[in-house]
C-alpha cells in the first residue's frame, strides 16, 4: 500500500512538472495566433486565434526572417558537424593514446571550463577582426569548436571501448585514422547523438557572441532577430515576436525528435566509466 501511494505521488509530481515545463511553449503558440491586444487578455489565453498569417506578415516586415532562419540553420549545422569531428578525435586521443603529460593537459582543459566566456570575448574580437571574419557566419562558428565539455563527454564514452579491438586492428595494419573512423566511431552513436543535440541547441540559442560578431541584418541569426523586435524605445509587436519564436523553435524540435532515441543512452554512457 505504501509503495502504491509513493508511486502515485511520484507520478503526480512528474505530471505537474511536465505541465509546468510544457505550458510556456503552448502559451507561446497560442499567443502567436492572437493580436497584441488579445495576448494580454485572459479570455484568449487558452484559445486559438485566427491572426497567425497576419502576424507572420508583420514579422517579415521587420527583417529578412527566412534569410536569418537559413543563417541559423547553417551556423548551427556546420558548428555541430565540426564539433562532432574535432571533439570526438580529441576525446579519443585522451582516452586511448598514451603520451607524456596527457593527464595534465586534460586537467587544464577541464579547468578552462571555469573561465567565464566574457573573459575571452575581447581577444576573440581582436583575432577575428585581424583575419577579416567579423560579420560572417565563421565568426560565430570557429570560436566554439574547442568545446571542452564535448571533449570530456566523448572521452568518457571512449574509455569503455575495448583496447583489445584497437590493438588487433593495429596488428592488421590499420592506421589510427582508419581505426577511429571505421571501428571506434560507428559504435559510439549514442555519444555522438548526445553531443550533437547539445551542440546544435546551444548554438541555435547563442546570443551574446553573435551580438558582438554580427553587424548586418542579413547575417543575423534567430536570437538576434527576435531581440531586434523588443528593443527599448520602440513599439513592440508581441504577436510578431511570438510567431517568430514559434517558427524558430521548429528546427530545434525536429532535430531533437529525430535523434532523441540515442540521446539518453549517450548521456548515461559518459557517466558509467571514467
Amino acid at each position: 500500500m505504501k509503495q502504491s501511494k509513493v508511486g502515485f505521488v511520484a507520478y503526480a509530481v512528474l505530471i505537474l512538472a511536465a505541465i509546468v515545463s510544457v505550458f510556456p511553449f503552448v502559451w507561446t503558440f497560442l499567443a502567436s495566433t492572437h493580436t497584441n491586444t488579445q495576448i494580454f487578455q485572459l479570455e484568449y489565453t487558452l484559445k486559438i486565434g485566427n491572426h497567425m498569417l497576419e502576424n507572420l506578415r508583420n514579422l517579415l516586415k521587420v527583417a529578412p526572417y527566412w534569410r536569418n532562419m537559413a543563417n541559423s540553420i547553417f551556423v548551427a549545422g556546420v558548428y555541430t558537424i565540426l564539433v562532432l569531428l574535432f571533439d570526438s578525435m580529441a576525446g579519443y586521443a585522451f582516452a586511448k593514446f598514451r603520451f607524456k603529460g596527457r593527464d595534465a593537459i586534460f586537467f587544464l582543459c577541464i579547468a578552462s571550463m571555469f573561465i567565464p566566456q566574457q573573459v575571452s570575448m575581447v581577444p576573440l574580437f581582436i583575432q577575428l577582426s585581424a583575419f577579416g571574419l567579423m560579420d560572417t557566419p565563421w565568426a560565430i562558428i570557429l570560436p566554439g569548436l574547442a568545446n571542452v565539455f564535448g571533449v570530456f563527454l566523448m572521452r568518457q564514452s571512449f574509455m569503455g571501448f575495448p583496447d583489445e579491438l584497437i590493438e588487433a586492428a593495429r596488428i592488421d595494419g590499420a592506421s589510427d585514422f582508419r581505426i577511429f573512423f571505421t571501428i571506434v566511431a560507428p559504435t559510439m552513436k549514442p555519444a555522438f547523438t548526445s553531443l550533437g543535440i547539445l551542440s546544435f541547441v546551444n548554438q541555435w540559442g547563442n546570443f551574446m557572441w553573435p551580438l558582438i560578431a554580427i553587424n548586418s541584418k542579413e547575417q543575423y541569426t534567430m536570437p538576434l532577430v527576435l531581440s531586434l523586435m523588443v528593443q527599448p524605445g520602440m513599439i513592440i509587436d508581441y504577436s510578431a515576436v511570438m510567431i517568430g519564436a514559434v517558427i524558430s523553435l521548429v528546427p530545434v524540435l525536429v532535430f531533437f525528435l529525430v535523434f532523441q532515441k540515442n540521446f539518453i543512452d549517450g548521456i548515461l554512457a559518459g557517466a558509467v566509466k571514467g
